[in-house]
């Protein structure tokens, strides 16, 4: 019977043996990582929005159409708006300089008018102080005179000056109906909603006869040629992600497959409501076909060695504990660490054989 137990005490202590999970440090590549997650956006894509209200009159392109900048996508009605353009117009064409000549004909007679009355008041007052020389005359009479030489003095320099004031007038008038037209037309035009990029229509979100607000989005737009990589960064991380780092992600529609990015810009506030920051990449390799919206997974690489003494991240206790197979608990020196690895730089050499701690 003792046999029998020892027996089986040996065959358990074995099977317990055969159970435990041992490797070695092996070496390879290793990179420390800030995961990230996001979506494409074409370059200079945006959604179009109406300043204006009103209900959609026409509507001129579809999905897919191309546009370059300053064709129209959609219209919206504005039958009043062509009104007060109507009205604006014929403001300004009354209002023009040209159309007021005869005013200014008017006052340039008038002004010849005062000037002859004057040069004949001057004659005369100069007639009668030689008369009042020669003691022909009375006081009354030369005072006569002269007041009516002054009179027709000042009326002769008014005119000059309300010729002036009146030129003034008119094209200050003309100008300011010019710039009342030019406004009423912008307005005019933002009841067309055009395209603001050379691109491509991706969306149209409204058709003929919605009603529509400027808080309504239209259509989106965007340039396929190029695509950004919008990326949402824990704030825990941010401050490790620096311009021109490498990005690796996976789309789902290429699985299997990893594209290579770089980033390119990092917007410095955050968004309160997700604790993130957005950073931007633009491709290094990319897909044949891409399209906005498509959601990626990513990795922004923040330091990467091509050989190092690695270890399998399970493996390790507490950041900084292994277990030989021998049994004993060691302390090691650990660097970069990813999902699955972890860089050992002491404690360990590439003969040791560890195993996995226990659950």
């Amino acid at each position: 019977m003792k046999w029998i137990y020892l027996s089986l005490f040996l065959l358990t202590i074995s099977a317990c043996k055969k159970n435990e999970e041992t490797t070695f440090p092996s070496e390879g590549p290793i990179s420390e990582s800030v995961y990230a997650s996001g979506t494409l956006k074409s370059q200079d894509q945006y959604q179009a929005f109406a300043p204006v209200n009103g209900i959609i009159e026409q509507v001129f392109v579809q999905e897919g159409d191309s546009v370059k900048i300053g064709d129209p996508i959609l219209a919206i009605s504005h039958v009043t708006q062509q009104l007060n353009q109507e009205n604006a117009a014929l403001a300004a064409n009354f209002a023009d300089s040209k159309n007021n000549q005869s005013k200014i004909y008017d006052a340039e007679l008038f002004i010849d008018l005062a000037k002859n009355k004057w040069r004949t008041d001057s004659t005369l007052l100069v007639r009668q102080r030689n008369l009042w020389k020669q003691q022909i005359g009375t006081q009354v009479e030369l005072e006569q005179r002269e007041l009516a030489y002054e009179n027709s003095k000042a009326a002769y320099l008014s005119s000059i000056l309300k010729l002036k004031e009146l030129k003034r007038q008119i094209q200050f008038t003309a100008n300011q109906s010019k710039k009342n037209l030019s406004i009423s037309k912008q307005q005019s035009e933002d009841f067309t909603v055009k395209s603001k990029v050379n691109g491509i229509v991706y969306d149209v979100l409204k058709s003929k006869g919605e009603i529509v607000s400027p808080q309504t989005p239209l259509a989106i737009v965007g340039n396929p040629s190029q695509f950004v990589l919008q990326m949402q960064v824990d704030e825990e991380d941010i401050f490790k992600v620096k311009l021109g780092l490498p990005v690796l992600l996976t789309l789902d529609a290429y699985k299997g497959q990893v594209f290579e990015a770089k980033v390119s810009k990092i917007y410095p506030i955050m968004n309160e409501r997700s604790k993130t920051f957005l950073v931007e990449a633009q491709f290094t390799q990319k897909p044949a076909n891409l399209f906005p919206n498509v959601t990626f997974e990513a990795n922004i690489i923040l330091f990467k060695k091509e050989k190092s003494l690695l270890i399998p991240r399970n493996y390790l206790i507490k950041d900084s504990l292994v277990i030989k197979a021998s049994g004993d608990t060691i302390l090691v020196k650990t660097g970069l660490k990813d999902f699955k690895k972890v860089e050992i730089l002491g404690g360990l050499s590439a003969q040791d054989e560890i195993k996995k701690p226990g659950k």
